[in-house]
């Protein structure tokens, strides 16, 4: 039985959610380090390994029913309980080209796939002693920054905005479904980041867009939950 806190972080192989997971280790708790593929995972542990922190690969289409389940039953076995989990992964596909549903797709990653795991999980979470749920969201999903925002009139997009938006209400409703646990759910917008789905001329760099989500997940006991973060700014819904 590991004594040191248990983070599972979504998206972990790059940008954010491997920032999120070198964070989360150097603070002395154990990573697994989710991906969709075993190689992209046992990659960033690796790398994360050699900086002297305590990693696990783990396999995990987010899409995947199977992949849940496993991953659900495989911490429950080895380690009995989860303390934190950080619901990174996410798309942005409303592009020139996408040949896919942009719509239905973005969706099944953006919030369907938190949905999935959070159930599945939070049986785990709720054995931790200070279980922290944190869903990587966007102000693009704020409705408000949506009708008075110039920035995010200009750049936002339907599919994206909406499965954040989504996903917010996600967080109230966990929130509410836990009050008077040790359970904290909170969402957080990380910034316009330097990462494939940021572009080059974003303002923040991964390891800047990493520390509201990281902050979240180690709150203390007095700290909030149910609400939207940036750094130490409350956001709108």
């Amino acid at each position: 039985m590991n004594n040191s806190k248990i983070a599972l972080v979504t998206g972990a192989s790059k940008g954010i959610g491997f920032e999120v997971a070198k964070q989360l280790g150097q603070q002395g708790i154990t990573v697994l380090t989710a991906a969709r593929t075993k190689e992209a995972a046992d990659q960033a542990t690796s790398e994360l390994r050699q900086q002297g922190i305590e990693a696990v690969g783990v396999q995990l289409e987010v899409t995947d029913e199977a992949h849940i389940a496993e991953l659900a039953k495989w911490i429950e076995t080895e380690y009995g309980r989860l303390d934190i989990l950080v619901n990174n992964a996410g798309v942005s596909l409303e592009k020139p080209g996408y040949e896919g549903d942009a719509f239905r797709d973005t969706f099944e990653v953006n919030t369907f796939a938190p949905y999935f795991i959070t159930e599945a999980l939070l049986p785990l979470l709720l054995k931790s002693e200070a279980g922290r749920i944190v869903n990587q969201s966007s102000a693009l999903g704020s409705i408000q920054f949506i009708l008075t925002n110039e920035l995010a009139q200009r750049i936002a997009t339907p599919a994206y905005s909406a499965s954040k938006a989504a996903l917010n209400m996600l967080t109230a409703y966990w929130a509410q479904k836990t009050s008077g646990t040790n359970l904290k759910v909170n969402a957080v917008h990380p910034g316009l980041v330097k990462t494939r789905m940021g572009g080059d001329k974003a303002e923040l760099t991964a390891e800047e867009g990493a520390v509201t989500a990281v902050r979240l997940a180690t709150i203390p006991e007095d700290g909030p939950t149910g609400g939207f973060f940036y750094m130490d700014d409350k956001l709108p819904w």
